[in-house]
């Protein structure tokens, strides 16, 4: 794959909107759209966990053991170190798994993205990325996710989070031209 690419710019160019590979970002922590069990799964949790390494599976093991036995609830998220991926830092989060005949749980996507930035004000990152939560396997709607995670986005950001950079990394650029044309950004 190329290096990423950035096809937009949002909040005074707090926000990149990118295409690219999210285990290749050079940033204080990148977002892993994890499973509840932490250990490892299919898409961007698989990529994560074998470009990473073993340490990240261990760490989320030792999570697992002492803070969430029944595995982390969705919206939730936790922090790891990155292993062998240029980032410092992973931060963890469950998406909302979309329901057959049911709308999709916004609430829930909404609180991925900001108890993740929260997570990253408290850790003082400056800059993190993140993929595009629930949209793949968990069958959240592409146009449905962009106006809840730019108005999340963009709430956490003017509310005086440390957070100076959030990179939006889109792996397909037909995902990220759906994003362009759903999301709410207000500049």
């Amino acid at each position: 794959m190329e290096p990423s690419e950035i096809l937009e710019t949002f909040l005074s160019g707090q926000v990149l909107v990118l295409v690219g590979d999210i285990t290749k970002q050079e940033v204080d922590a990148i977002v892993n759209a994890a499973n509840s069990t932490l250990l490892g799964g299919g898409g961007v949790d698989g990529t994560i966990h074998e470009e990473g390494g073993p340490r990240i599976l261990e760490e989320c093991r030792e999570i697992r053991r002492t803070r969430y036995p029944q595995g982390l609830p969705t919206g939730d998220a936790v922090l790891t170190s990155a292993g062998r991926l240029p980032a410092r830092f992973i931060i963890h989060t469950v998406g909302p798994i979309r329901e057959m005949g049911r709308e999709p749980n916004a609430l829930m996507l909404a609180s991925c993205y900001r108890n993740s930035l929260a997570l990253a004000t408290e850790n003082r990152f400056r800059k993190i990325a993140f993929p595009a939560i629930s949209t793949g396997a968990y069958g959240y709607p592409r146009d449905k996710a962009a106006p809840v995670v730019s108005e999340t986005i963009e709430s956490v950001l003017t509310g005086g989070s440390v957070v100076k950079q959030v990179r939006l990394v889109f792996y397909e650029a037909d995902d990220a031209h759906v994003f362009l044309e759903n999301q709410r950004f207000s500049t």
